[in-house]
């Protein structure tokens, strides 16, 4: 598989000095993730000058597949919600620390590419152009969770989850009755999904739950065989 570079492009008129006040450091080449993961960059910008800079950083383009999204992540929080860009203030020889690009690498293996600028709020042409290459791969065989003489069953992905979650299985018996249970930490069921022979992938929309720790279930023929955690984020 190709891979891209990651581009750092100084532009502008000013752009000189501006890469001498302030520099990006730390980019990979490309980052690599499998399909359901949750791959995470930071921005490591320094500050070289003696007066603190505010610094405005703004998506303006790239091209990533249907089943992915991507947004800003400050402090352990991902800004999902939020506009492409994102305004942060950096002291006099201080390090930007706390700020990261997400991508939710999907559902399809292929080669994913994001386009940003960093620039000087108080003088625009001072300004930094970089690329963010991601390349997403197949989810390595694992192992089932749980394996009987009627279902084979993988963990839930991705976990945390947002507006959907995904289990695969295998049905291995034409009359055996599965189903997934989502319930809360009090043991309210937040939805039920029947496992079907035709299938191999059951989608469990997560949208309309709150934020939090949940609980998944397998049942066979009526029985609960085996539980795991599910964790949904906004």
């Amino acid at each position: 598989m190709k891979t891209l570079l990651v581009l750092i492009v100084l532009c502008g008129l000013g752009s000189g000095l501006f890469a001498q006040d302030i520099e990006i450091t730390g980019l990979q080449e490309s980052y690599r993730g499998a399909i359901g993961d949750l791959v995470k960059v930071p921005l490591r910008f320094r500050n070289n000058s003696d007066k603190a800079i505010t610094l405005i950083i703004r998506k303006t383009g790239g091209q990533i597949g249907t089943s992915q999204r991507n947004y800003f992540c400050q402090d352990g929080n991902c800004l999902e919600n939020t506009p492409d860009d994102i305004v942060v203030k950096i002291e006099a020889g201080a390090t930007l620390s706390n700020l990261q690009v997400a991508l939710e690498a999907g559902l399809v293996p292929g080669i994913s590419s994001l386009r940003y600028i960093a620039y000087n709020r108080s003088d625009p042409s001072q300004v930094v152009e970089f690329n963010l290459d991601f390349v997403v791969e197949e989810k390595p065989q694992r192992s089932p969770i749980y394996n009987s003489t009627s279902v084979a069953l993988q963990d839930v992905y991705p976990n945390p989850a947002a507006d959907f979650a995904y289990v695969d299985y295998e049905l291995l018996q034409d009359q055996v009755k599965a189903k997934i249970v989502i319930h809360s930490v009090l043991g309210n069921s937040m939805g039920e999904y029947e496992l079907s022979i035709l299938e191999n992938q059951a989608k469990i929309p997560t949208a309309q739950l709150n934020a939090g720790i949940y609980f998944y279930t397998l049942y066979v023929d009526g029985e609960a065989v085996m539980t795991r955690k599910l964790i949904v984020k906004r």
